[in-house]
């Protein structure tokens, strides 16, 4: 089976495919996150008791070095809205997503870390990466307020950067964003394509 693509290089069979993730052969892998903990383990395979299972999420994630976890902050229904280059949050949900204790660990956080690997944990209203020391919140949306809108919303308190920004205005904007593509004919590339540095 063959997804989207426009002027690819080659096609793998799906035990190929998953020979590649299981090797390491991708530099950045973008998943979803159903439930995150304080130890940055991610859950996207149990839910109240039943077991949904994890497809080919652990291959991807667990051997790919820079994982980038996205999805909305909470669950449930929520009227987000984007006005006047700043994010509204007209109602939200008390289903939370940044949990304590994940049900179960469909990715481990301590193996990410141990692993050396890069993992970003991005939402609508903050963005989070993963630190030896925990979670730690970086970036946050232009209108969001830290107490109620992200803390309040946590069973656990992240570590909050020095450093803590606003995320990109253009994110919150309705024109475009001027993104330029970068030519990858810089970067050596070797098995899968990976980079040797």
């Amino acid at each position: 089976m063959v997804g989207a693509g426009m002027n690819a290089d080659a096609y793998y069979k799906m035990p190929d495919t998953f020979d590649m993730y299981n090797g390491g052969g991708l530099d950045q892998c973008f998943l979803s996150a159903a439930q995150v903990d304080r130890e940055g383990n991610v859950n996207v395979s149990r839910f109240n008791g039943r077991v949904t299972g994890a497809g080919g999420f652990i291959n991807i994630a667990q051997n790919t070095h820079k994982a980038c976890f996205s999805g909305i902050f909470t669950a449930g229904k929520v009227d987000i809205r984007i006005q006047d280059g700043a994010l509204q949050i007209v109602q939200d949900s008390e289903i939370l997503k940044f949990v304590d204790r994940v049900e179960q660990i469909t990715y481990s956080g301590s193996q990410a870390i141990m692993a050396g690997r890069d993992v970003t944990f991005i939402t609508e209203r903050a963005v989070f990466r993963l630190t030896r020391e925990g979670i730690m919140l970086v970036e946050i949306a232009p209108g969001v307020d830290l107490g109620r809108d992200i803390l309040e919303k946590m069973e656990f308190a992240p570590l909050i950067s020095p450093d803590l920004r606003e995320m990109d205005p253009r994110l919150f904007r309705e024109e475009k964003m001027h993104l330029v593509l970068q030519p990858l004919d810089h970067i050596s590339r070797g098995q899968y394509g990976r980079r040797q540095d």
